[in-house]
């Protein structure tokens, strides 16, 4: 096609020159009248020898191996200023995509190949030759004087293959062999462990969502991928009398979508009606162009919200137990919301969540007692800097809700002491740095210019009288006596991982570091906790919580035999020491 136009311009290119002489030939023996000039144009201009300046654009049709043999020429690199242009590497998926096999195709081929037909015995890849050797050779004795003379030994010639050298490459015979050679042996296994690597890669990272919507009910996504399989998410349809139908839907497979009804559902038939053979519809005649001339608006969501809650309950109860016991109670609540805000267009992201975990237990004679209890929110700003990085904003904040206590024995008498209660402490962290994501479910960040405060409003000294008036031991949380707060700048360090080792098996894991730029940096503070979750059904799930902390600033009394070591100056030794919390158990999960 270039080529015909190129030829086409040339030859009208030369005719304008010759009628150019031409005219200016003859204007010199007799002057050309403007109409015969006109007329002469107008000629040229419908014969094609003279083109117009607005000339409309020729319409282009190509085959699809056109099209491919078209694009395959224009991403050749000596077309481009630079051989990474975003463009190019776009049209050369292109051309990919549209001159390869479908990938279902590949794979089935991949799969089913006869990989033993590739293999070549090791021993090809090496030269032998035979070496000649003498070995001794052990007989029988025949009588008692070969035995005292140890004449029954005597050297025997063998031969055996050495190899000499080894061999760079090695070929085939083999009708239908696909290589030229091979540089090393066992080449047809470790094809099919990589094939058989990749094509589990590519499965499990394939994935695509379908947002399913009804009357009343906003848009559900649901994704189709191998991960998700069997995950199942409650829907609510309602009809034009707002009564609802609850449907699940889930992922069953990779390529399968699962709709089933709530169990418990009835449906009632409507009864017969009368058959009415003359009745007429009334159908009003619809203008496409006024249909097609409407503006459909799309409208962008940039938030996404999701919760998680979870139940823990456990009961014992012993009567006439031999062995032992006490009777327990014990409840664990963990309620975790998530916000997500992304926009594209400006190149802002954010992520937060707020969780709320609380527990209370019961055993023996004694009274409801917490056992856990944390509020907590998570906020981070960024802005895409480059590559898998962000210029990232954090914000953390700390605390829990209920009054905390301990319980030690005085005189034989159980007596408790407040610890901690709402706002007391509580820990607020700010940082600014980057945020590395390599990949959705891991976020890395780092904060050189962090800044973290330690509140203790009730703080004081502490009295017999002070436990009467809600008064906290500072001491306990770092914070100097006298005072209600205690402020560190430094740097942060966090690292967010979601794993999934195994088919129904989630690992979130999140690790929290800090370290104090003015005040013993090498203590650096630690915050580790691990969620292990293993889905059993879509409303059960068994689950270990484990949480670490370590803070060199927060300092607990030194016990020996239940008392504690004293100084020469007749205070409580206190030391830093790995707090460690397990929780295990079966729990009730809702989502929504």
């Amino acid at each position: 096609m270039e080529t015909v136009m190129r030829k086409e311009f040339h030859g009208s290119f030369l005719t304008i020159i010759f009628l150019i002489f031409c005219l200016n030939g003859n204007s010199q023996e007799q002057p050309v009248k403007a109409d015969a000039l006109k007329a002469i144009i107008d000629s040229l201009k419908k014969s094609g020898v003279v083109f117009e300046r607005n000339l409309p654009c020729p319409e282009i049709n190509l085959s699809r191996e056109q099209a491919i043999n078209f694009l395959q020429k224009k991403t050749r690199t000596t077309y481009w200023l630079n051989p990474d242009d975003p463009f190019r590497k776009a049209l050369t998926h292109l051309v990919f995509e549209a001159s390869s096999e479908k990938y279902d195709s590949v794979e089935t081929f991949l799969s089913t190949y006869p990989y033993d037909s590739l293999a070549i015995p090791w021993d090809k890849f090496f030269i032998w030759e035979p070496l000649k050797l003498k070995i001794p050779s052990v007989t029988k004795p025949v009588s008692a004087a070969d035995i005292d003379s140890m004449n029954y030994t005597a050297l025997k010639d063998t031969t055996i293959m050495v190899i000499i050298d080894t061999l760079e490459a090695t070929t085939s015979g083999r009708p239908g062999f696909p290589f030229r050679y091979l540089d090393f042996p066992y080449q047809g296994d470790s094809i099919r462990v990589a094939v058989k690597l990749l094509i589990d890669y590519v499965q499990q990272r394939d994935s695509t969502v379908v947002n399913f919507t009804g009357a009343g009910r906003p848009a559900m996504p649901v994704w189709l991928n191998a991960r998700n399989s069997g995950t199942m998410r409650r829907y609510w349809l309602k009809n034009e009398f707002n009564d609802s139908v609850t449907v699940w839907i889930g992922n069953e497979g990779r390529n399968t979508i699962g709709l089933y009804l709530e169990n418990g559902i009835n449906f009632r038939k409507p009864m017969k009606q009368d058959d009415y053979s003359e009745a007429k519809i009334n159908v009003q005649k619809i203008d496409r162009l006024k249909l097609e001339k409407q503006n459909i608006v799309v409208k962008k969501h940039y938030w996404k919200y999701r919760n998680e809650s979870s139940m823990v309950f456990s009961q014992s109860a012993l009567s006439n137990w031999v062995k032992g016991g006490e009777n327990s109670v014990a409840t664990a609540l963990d309620i975790t919301g998530y916000a997500d805000f992304n926009k594209p267009e400006i190149k802002v992201s954010s992520s937060n969540f707020a969780r709320l975990k609380l527990g209370f237990q019961a055993s023996g004679g004694n009274d409801i007692r917490k056992n856990l209890d944390l509020l907590e929110t998570n906020s981070k700003l960024n802005h895409k800097a480059f590559g898998k990085f962000d210029f990232s904003a954090i914000m953390l904040f700390k605390t829990q809700i209920a009054a905390g206590k301990t319980y030690k024995k005085v005189n034989d008498e159980e007596v408790s002491e407040v610890v901690s209660k709402f706002m007391n402490p509580g820990v607020l962290t700010l940082g600014i740095g980057l945020d590395y994501k390599p990949n959705k479910e891991t976020s890395i960040n780092f904060s050189p210019f962090s800044y973290k405060a330690t509140f203790v409003p009730a703080g004081g000294k502490i009295t017999k009288d002070s436990l009467l008036l809600g008064k906290i031991d500072q001491t306990r949380y770092g914070v100097e006596l006298g005072k209600t707060s205690k402020h560190e700048p430094g740097a942060s360090f966090m690292i967010s991982k979601i794993s999934r080792p195994v088919k129904n098996v989630t690992v979130t894991n999140r690790l929290q570091l800090f370290t104090n730029y003015i005040h013993y940096p090498q203590n650096i503070d630690i915050d580790w906790e691990m969620i292990a979750v293993y889905n059993l059904n879509w409303f059960t799930d068994l689950r270990l919580n484990t949480h670490l902390i370590f803070d060199d600033d927060t300092r607990t009394t030194v016990l020996e035999g239940g008392v504690p070591v004293k100084l020469e100056d007749g205070s409580d030794k206190k030391t830093a020491r790995i707090q460690f919390k397990e929780i295990f158990g079966v729990s009730l999960m809702f989502r929504f």
